[in-house]
């Protein structure tokens, strides 16, 4: 390999529970970080509707392969989950480039609870814990993306981000769960932060 060559940047689009890889904004998003040359895959994880700690693990580790600084992950709700944990288990040496969370959560509110299976999928995701001084190890480059009336939740959970990611926290006004129901087909603010990630 020429060493002059620059490391193509790739970003990995991870959607939420119940979510698909066109939903508008991911697409969006995907799209324009490819016209600034970044290679960007969005992976249907699987069981969407009953998303499991293991199986999207397994997933996410057969797509992204060997990390390194030029890596960076964009997470949606239960997406965020999946990758601080994919990077919680990560070999020590094995650095990232950076992660934006999008409506990410510790905890759920009870806007959720709409049925039972519903509580049984994210009883796994809340009480599994996880060592954030180990997924700190792998990049210190943390954003979060949260919106002020999101109904499944709280802001609680921006504190939580902060105080164990060290991540930098912005809230917008009245986006809901920041999703495609939301009415957000674009997400600029979560370009710009992974295009400063990437300077």
């Amino acid at each position: 390999m020429d060493w002059t060559e620059e490391m193509k940047k790739r970003v990995l689009i991870i959607h939420g529970w119940g979510g698909w890889p066109n939903e508008e904004w991911l697409v969006w998003l995907k799209n324009e970080l490819e016209t600034r040359g970044f290679e960007v895959m969005i992976p249907e994880m699987p069981d969407t509707d009953k998303p499991t700690i293991k199986s999207w693990l397994r997933k996410l580790s057969e797509v992204v392969g060997l990390t390194d600084e030029n890596t960076y992950f964009v997470g949606h709700s239960i997406g965020c989950q999946a990758i601080m944990r994919y990077l919680e288990q990560l070999p020590d040496d094995q650095k990232v480039g950076g992660v934006v969370f999008v409506a990410g959560w510790f905890n759920l509110t009870d806007g959720v609870w709409d049925e039972t299976y519903t509580r049984e999928i994210a009883d796994e995701w809340i009480n599994t814990p996880i060592d954030f001084e180990k997924t700190k190890q792998h990049t210190n480059n943390f954003v979060l993306i949260a919106s002020d009336n999101d109904p499944y939740v709280s802001l609680i959970n921006s504190e939580l981000f902060r105080n164990n990611l060290n991540a930098k926290i912005i809230v917008l006004k009245n986006k809901g769960h920041i999703s495609e129901e939301d009415g957000v087909v674009e997400l600029s603010v979560v370009l710009e932060e992974l295009l400063k990630m990437a300077e």
